[in-house]
């Protein structure tokens, strides 16, 4: 990679990191009058919006996050030099995820992630990130728990990326498959005490429609 490459790759990793920084679940709360730091879970994340602030409200904010971590992708895809780093679509949105979990605007503390990396998975394997999805909504439907649901489509994610299909190029494209991992794997981490609620049968349910 030569001199002029690395800083457009870099410019992209950086705009993509502040892009994906932008804590859209704590404005949104912040504009109705709640600070989603100190009620619920504490997160600023799309499902803590949703519980505490409203379903349209946590709608909004799952589609802001989703886009954090859409727009990225699609833009080095298709707007980036055609000497640009053919890794530069996956470099940028791993750059936004980690920006959500990570964001410099909240002194580094932020959301879970799975909402932007949903968005940059969708840029770049919407096939599998559709099955991927479709794994979430399974284990949600049955048990009402969004953690579960996106821990179990995270460890699908985790398996399924290192095998050709439904366009995924598998360890053909090994960088690829191990960022994809560890983003999933990321992602479960930033669960870890949402699991040992789950252990402990102390986690909060949601009801997407009214019981």
């Amino acid at each position: 990679m030569n001199n002029e490459i690395f800083i457009e790759v870099l410019g992209w990793v950086l705009a993509s990191y502040l892009i994906g920084g932008i804590p859209f679940g704590y404005i949104i709360g912040k504009l109705r009058g709640v600070d989603v730091r100190a009620v619920g879970s504490k997160n600023i994340g799309a499902t803590n919006v949703f519980r505490t602030v409203g379903k349209k409200w946590g709608i909004l904010a799952f589609f802001f996050d989703v886009m954090k971590g859409l727009l990225p992708v699609l833009a080095a895809k298709y707007l980036a030099g055609d000497d640009a780093w053919r890794h530069l679509p996956l470099v940028t949105g791993v750059a936004s995820v980690l920006g959500h979990t990570l964001t410099p605007y909240m002194k580094f503390k932020g959301g879970k992630g799975v909402a932007t990396a949903f968005g940059m998975l969708l840029g770049l394997i919407p096939a599998l990130v559709g099955v991927t999805f479709a794994v979430f909504v399974f284990f949600f439907a049955v048990s009402n728990f969004i953690s579960l649901g996106s821990c179990s489509a995270a460890l699908f994610l985790s398996i399924a990326v290192w095998f050709k299909w439904l366009g995924c190029e598998g360890v053909a494209n090994l960088p690829q498959a191990i960022l994809v991992s560890l983003i999933a794997i990321f992602v479960i981490i930033k669960h870890r005490s949402n699991i040992v609620r789950l252990v402990k049968g102390e986690e909060n349910k949601i009801y997407f429609f009214k019981k």
